[in-house]
C-alpha cells in the first residue's frame, strides 16, 4: 500500500469504480473461462492463463464500442468468443461464438464475487461518508450485479455511463456524481483500477484519486497519487480515502 502526499483532505463523498474495484471481474472471468475450457475442446490448445489474457485483451478492445452504443453487448460477446476460438486455432463460425458466449455467461454469473475485502471496506466507509459508484456499463447489469453480491445497501447512488450519456474519463460523468452526492470536488475522492478512466478522469474534474492496483501494474505517470494494492487492511484504506 502506497500513499503519496497531496496535502490535507477530508472526504465526505467516496466514489468507487465497480468492475475490478468492488466486483472481482478479473478473477471471476478467469474462473468462468476455466470451467468453459474443461467442456470446450476448441479452447484447450492454449493454457488457461493465455486464454484469459487474450480474453481480457479482446474485452478491453471492444468495451469502448459497447459503451458508445456502436455495437450491442450480445454482438460484442459473440464476436469475442469467435475470435477467442480463432486464437486457439479452432474453427470459429458465428454460431460457435454464440454458443460459447452463452455457456461462459452462465458460468460467469454463477461465480461472481466481490473483490476480497470490498464488503468490509464499504461497511466502514458507508458509516462515515456518502458512497457512490461511477461505472462505464449498462444500468441493468450493474444494478443486478450489486444486488447479487448483496452490496446494494452500502451504495447510496450509481452514475452509469449508459444513463449518463457520457463515459469515463470524461469529467462530465464525475461532475454528475458530485451533483448527486452534493459535494464539492475538494470534498470527494475516487478509487478505481483504471489509470486512464478513474485516476486521470477524476483528477480532470478536480477530484482526488486513489489508484487500486492489485495486480502490480507499472505506474503510467509519475504524478502524485495514492496507491492501494488490496483491501486486506480496511482501516488503512479507509484512512487513505477519508483522510481523517
Amino acid at each position: 500500500m502506497r500513499s503519496e502526499r497531496e496535502g490535507p483532505h477530508d472526504a465526505s463523498l467516496v466514489l468507487f469504480d465497480l468492475d475490478d474495484t468492488i466486483f472481482d471481474h478479473a478473477l471471476t472471468s478467469r474462473a468462468a473461462l476455466g470451467r468453459l475450457q474443461r467442456t470446450e475442446p476448441g479452447l484447450r490448445s492454449r493454457d488457461l492463463d493465455e486464454v484469459w489474457r487474450e480474453y481480457c485483451r479482446l474485452l478491453e478492445e471492444a468495451h469502448p464500442e459497447v459503451v458508445a452504443g456502436r455495437v450491442t453487448v450480445d454482438e460484442s460477446r459473440i464476436e469475442r468468443f469467435g475470435r477467442l476460438l480463432a486464437y486457439c486455432g479452432a474453427a470459429a463460425p458465428r454460431e460457435e461464438g454464440a454458443r460459447l458466449s452463452k455457456e461462459y455467461r452462465g458460468f460467469y454469473r454463477a461465480l461472481r464475487r466481490p473483490v476480497p475485502g470490498a464488503r468490509a471496506l464499504l461497511e466502514r466507509i458507508h458509516r462515515r461518508a456518502t458512497v457512490g459508484v461511477v461505472s462505464n456499463n449498462q444500468v441493468a447489469e450493474q444494478d443486478e450485479k450489486l444486488a447479487y453480491l448483496g452490496l446494494t445497501p452500502l451504495i447510496d447512488f450509481m452514475i452509469i455511463s449508459e444513463a449518463a450519456g457520457v463515459a469515463k474519463p470524461d469529467p462530465r460523468i464525475f461532475e454528475l456524481a458530485l451533483e448527486r452526492g452534493r459535494s464539492a470536488p475538494e470534498s470527494a475522492v475516487m478509487i478505481g483500477d483504471s489509470w486512464a478512466n478513474d485516476v486521470l478522469g477524476a483528477r480532470s474534474a478536480g477530484i482526488r484519486a486513489v489508484w487500486f492496483n492489485r495486480f502490480g501494474a507499472a505506474r503510467p505517470d509519475p504524478i502524485e497519487v495514492a496507491e492501494v494494492d488490496s483491501y486486506r487492511r480496511p482501516a488503512a484504506v479507509e484512512r487513505i480515502l477519508l483522510g481523517r
